[in-house]
């Protein structure tokens, strides 16, 4: 029902030309909209984003929330839906969810996620089940699952990643370091020398023959 000459009146108790509703029938949510300088109210059955609904004996309410990003909340202090591009959380709004929470997608929320332990020492550094015998090798660190992700899609973080080391012991005991593939390069390089050297002494021999 209308009251008054203007529509705005709509749902009002009590009723001004200026300033719309200054009064809502039982049930209706008062809400002061802003319009610049001009501010009017309104009778609503339900509270618009950004804005929750607060029953009290002398009159129903729409407050705004005052948690930041929020598009509708539950009370002054918990969201229950945020703005796009934001994830819900205990009643908060994030860009990115807290540390040992997963973001969920097609909900936007964060759940609990993979909790891990923390990570063991460096192990010793090694190449081919080899402690030494090189001069580089790889060292690994493990760390273990403590709580698994509430959602099986939710992937834990890496539990064992590795770097490179420098051996301890470049020469094995007992044994002499080589390199394989530098020791063919120097055995071809000194190869070609001496060829090099038969080559030039039997030019020079040539040439002090032909001298004579």
């Amino acid at each position: 029902a209308n009251y008054g000459p203007n529509p705005i009146c709509k749902g009002c108790l009590s009723c001004s030309k200026d300033n719309g509703c200054i009064r809502c029938q039982h049930k209706l949510f008062f809400f002061l909209r802003r319009e610049g300088m001009r501010q009017y109210g309104e009778c609503l059955h339900s509270c618009p984003s950004g804005y929750y609904g607060l029953r009290t004996p002398d009159m129903n309410r729409c407050s705004r929330c005052r948690i930041e990003n929020c598009d509708s909340c539950f009370s002054r202090d918990f969201c229950t839906k945020c703005k796009t591009g934001f994830y819900s959380h205990r009643g908060r709004c994030f860009r990115g969810c807290p540390a040992g929470f997963a973001a969920l997608e097609e909900l936007m929320e964060c759940v609990e996620g993979c909790e891990v332990g923390q990570w063991s020492e460096w192990g010793t550094c090694s190449r081919n089940n080899k402690t030494c015998g090189f001069k580089w090798g790889l060292e690994t660190r493990t760390r273990q699952i403590v709580k698994k992700p509430a959602k099986d899609t939710i992937p834990c973080p890496t539990i064992a990643e590795s770097r490179r080391c420098k051996m301890a012991m470049r020469h094995c005991p007992g044994g002499e370091w080589r390199r394989p593939a530098k020791t063919k390069d120097k055995k071809k390089k000194k190869k070609n020398l001496m060829e090099r050297a038969q080559k030039q002494h039997s030019i020079f021999l040539a040439t002090d023959k032909t001298s004579q």
